[in-house]
């Protein structure tokens, strides 16, 4: 008889929130995707109140939950520790993890920024059932400076990190571009299009050094024995699609439209794609262990819309379902990308199983 357990899969979630105009009917319906997709949350928190309040609009089931700091917070600020530790006392055994921005100081001066954690840590270390506190790798530091913060913490029990894919390869991507293109940043060329034709082929030798990237570190972070949150968007230095001006938090199921013919295509493919997705996962579970992983599909809303369907009665009360439609439309992608994602960890965990013998 074989009584060996089935190892645990990793923690997934979705990016938990409006971002379009209306009542609360927006939350109702994200209510109901995320419940029907089987997804938990993680919901930007400026403050403990608007997070209090957001998790009353939790699916059902006790999906995990994760806060996002604003960015105004900062490790190595002492001055924000007291607000940190609010937020974890407050949300103690209700919410997995908060995320917290880096700092350029980490890579600046790494001493002043591991004590800073330090204390921070030791703020954190009294609280019964703490949330973990996932310092987001956002600044763009470096990422062997990065790396060694990790080692660093390693001791700290209420502190590791959050690796996010799209910071990690953007940033990667443009480094790469720099060391052949001086003096140009990659992800401003969208703004010329003259000039993107006969750049495209560097752009794309520059974007295939992400995933190796990508991929170091996570295999390094194994090391360190601790749970690792994962932010997962795709991206592209001459996507148009954020409203916010970024090139990445993009569908992996997604591509870049263009205005000439590309190796017989008029659309581009992005950083990663579903293979690239694939390879990151399988190098987590196997380098982190899918018990430490938690992952948030962190992709920010598409312009198209979607018919409501089964939500078409919580928006009765609406004349103009325009903002619905296109957050049915958002739901619908980050449930896609969910049932991507769980292919990928259920690949990874097969592939990470040994051979059982009957």
């Amino acid at each position: 008889m074989n009584n060996m357990t089935s190892p645990s899969r990793p923690k997934t979630l979705g990016l938990f929130e409006k971002r379009l105009d209306g009542d609360d009917a927006l939350l109702e319906l994200a209510r109901l995707r995320f419940r029907q997709a089987g997804l938990g949350t993680e919901i930007y928190s400026p403050n403990p109140g608007l997070l209090e309040w957001m998790l009353g609009f939790r699916p059902d089931g006790n999906p995990p939950v994760v806060g996002h700091l604003a960015r105004a917070m900062n490790v190595a600020e002492a001055a924000c520790h007291p607000q940190i530790e609010d937020f974890a006392r407050r949300f103690a055994g209700r919410v997995y993890g908060l995320v917290i921005h880096d700092h350029s100081l980490l890579a600046e001066n790494p001493r002043e920024y591991l004590r800073a954690a330090q204390a921070l840590n030791a703020r954190l270390h009294p609280i019964q059932n703490c949330p973990w506190l996932f310092v987001e790798y956002a600044a763009g530091v470096d990422l062997e400076a990065f790396l060694r913060f990790a080692e660093a913490i390693r001791p700290l029990d209420r502190l590791s990190v959050c690796v996010d894919i799209g910071h990690v390869g953007i940033e990667q991507t443009r480094k790469a571009y720099f060391q052949t293109h001086p003096r140009v940043d990659v992800c401003t060329l969208k703004s010329q299009p003259d000039m993107i034709q006969a750049a495209l082929p560097g752009i794309e030798c520059a974007m295939a050094s992400a995933l190796p990237a990508v991929l170091g570190l996570v295999q390094k972070l194994g090391s360190c024995g601790k749970p690792v949150h994962f932010h997962l968007h795709d991206g592209h230095p001459l996507s148009t699609f954020s409203p916010f001006g970024v090139a990445d938090h993009l569908s992996f199921l997604t591509s870049i439209p263009l205005g000439f013919e590309y190796r017989g295509q008029r659309r581009a493919r992005l950083m990663y794609g579903p293979g690239g997705l694939f390879e990151i996962i399988a190098q987590a579970v196997q380098a982190i262990g899918g018990e430490r992983l938690s992952c948030t599909l962190e992709i920010h809303p598409p312009a198209e819309r979607l018919p409501l369907g089964d939500a078409e009665q919580l928006f009765q009360h609406w004349r103009d379902k325009t903002n619905a439609e296109k957050m049915n439309a958002w739901l619908a992608v980050l449930g896609e990308n969910h049932q991507l994602l769980q292919l990928a960890i259920t690949a990874a965990m097969n592939a990470s199983q040994p051979e059982r013998c009957n």
